[in-house]
């Protein structure tokens, strides 16, 4: 594995914050210093090897879906070292640039393992159909602590694909074709474009647009965070999901709280 360069990538740059407002995503290299990255690696080892009583864990024994990812939401309830990166005040600064929002919160993280052996691409979807969020504009970060490419689960996306807005919930285990749903639109004509990454970079991308990830077909797996960032001031749909489900959220109201902290920016002051 390669070391990453030393100076590490602090701020987004305007080119960039004007790429992913015109396509959805965007590449940002460095982020993680070399020895960030190796408590990074240190951190999500020992997260993933372990059973704990708040974070959840998905994947594995469950068939077709454990093919496609392993993978464990909010990391940072039950391991220190994962909260690190998942409130990193840098990454949540990008983010905040990104959105052009005046404050951002995390709505959760998740570890996301695509394992070696019978691997099973992820098909095609958007995220924002499955966060219970009225507005649009929250993104993830996919922070990779392995170089990845096309052999071991690196991601795809379809530039400009935000703009077609929610579309439906792709199942990752039994999925449709997302494409049925924009036939003979510019963005079923649009190329996707694939992003392989060094260790310790990352992808920025809008809630709305398409991406997938390639199988892994080595003998290693594709380790990588996932840090999903709300502006301040969005608002709860009512509908369930598994880190607001029990939470007492109101419908139409900001989604706040504990689980919900405010990492860069400001809290709005509520009407």
């Amino acid at each position: 594995m390669q070391a990453i360069n030393h100076e590490v990538t602090e701020r987004v740059t305007e080119e960039q914050i004007a790429f992913y407002r015109q396509n959805g995503f965007v590449q940002v290299d460095n982020v993680l210093t070399a020895d960030e990255l190796e408590e990074f690696r240190e951190y999500m080892e020992e997260s993933m090897s372990t059973s704990d009583g708040r974070s959840v864990k998905t994947g594995k024994d469950r068939g077709t879906y454990a093919k496609v990812l392993n993978q464990k939401v909010n990391s940072w309830r039950d391991h220190g070292g994962m909260a690190k990166f998942s409130f990193h005040a840098r990454f949540a600064q990008m983010a905040m640039d990104l959105m052009g929002a005046q404050g951002v919160r995390l709505f959760h993280d998740h570890i996301l393992w695509k394992m070696p052996g019978d691997s099973l691409p992820t098909p095609w979807h958007q995220d924002l159909v499955k966060w219970p969020m009225h507005e649009t504009g929250a993104l993830s970060l996919w922070l990779t602590a392995d170089d990845v490419d096309e052999s071991n689960g690196c991601m795809m996306f379809v530039p400009g694909s935000q703009r077609s807005g929610k579309l439906t919930n792709i199942s990752l285990s039994d999925p449709v074709d997302i494409f049925e749903f924009v036939k003979d639109t510019e963005f079923a004509k649009q190329k996707p474009v694939c992003v392989p990454l060094k260790a310790g970079s990352c992808t920025f991308h809008d809630g709305l647009t398409f991406h997938y990830a390639h199988a892994n077909t080595t003998d290693k797996p594709r380790r990588v965070l996932a840090n999903i960032y709300m502006a301040e001031g969005t608002t709860y749909n009512g509908k369930g999901h598994l880190v607001t489900n029990g939470q007492e959220l109101q419908e139409g109201e900001p989604i706040r709280g504990p689980l919900f902290p405010l990492l860069a920016g400001r809290a709005l002051k509520k009407s």
